[in-house]
């Protein structure tokens, strides 16, 4: 069985974007643009019957469309780097979307989550890359920031048993609700649309 897990995928503008942050780290592996994602819960490998039953009870989620920007750059692994990422704004929506599909993974008998949750985009995995080499691409790259767009949907994506970076299968598509284009008689800004 394919490893799975939720995720929300990244427009093409904004995948432009983080395709020109690549390069200039030794050791670094870069994810293939059209891999880029922003995952939300990794469920792993499991039965069909569980896999369908996650389908059926992530079909019901009911949320609001919302907007995300992609913003800084870190590291993960502070003393032996591991990866570099892409931030992403952090508003409410995002994390009430993302504790709803904990809860439901956990109703249905899947361990809970054993890491916090921090949004961001994988950029690249580091082999053996020095401390120093990793501070040195991030500093020159802190001010990375994409426009604004619209998360309309997230998916749930499978990979197959590899080191990670893909490539993703995208096994299903979970529309979000349009939010109304006014809020208190004021015009929202239109964002990109995913």
């Amino acid at each position: 069985m394919p490893r799975l897990f939720t995720a929300l995928e990244i427009p093409r503008n904004a995948a432009m974007s983080l395709s020109l942050l690549r390069g200039g780290l030794p050791g670094a592996r870069w994810i293939d643009v059209e891999n880029y994602h922003i995952t939300l819960r990794f469920i792993g490998d499991v039965d069909g019957r569980t896999a369908d039953e996650v389908v059926e009870r992530l079909d019901r989620i009911e949320r609001p469309e919302f907007q995300l920007q992609l913003t800084g750059t870190g590291a993960f692994g502070s003393k032996k780097p591991h990866s570099v990422w892409a931030g992403v704004s952090t508003p409410p929506e995002l994390f009430q979307l993302q504790a709803e599909i904990e809860r439901i993974c956990q109703r249905i008998g899947l361990a809970p989550d054993p890491r916090k949750f921090t949004p961001h985009v994988t950029l690249a995995r580091l082999r053996a890359s020095r401390v120093e080499d990793v501070v040195h691409y991030l500093a020159g790259r802190g001010g990375f920031m994409t426009n604004p767009f619209i998360v309309s949907r997230f998916v749930l994506l499978s990979s197959r048993d590899s080191v990670g970076g893909g490539p993703y299968l995208t096994e299903e598509v979970f529309p979000l609700h349009e939010a109304p284009s006014k809020r208190g008689g004021l015009e929202i800004e239109p964002a990109q649309r995913l």
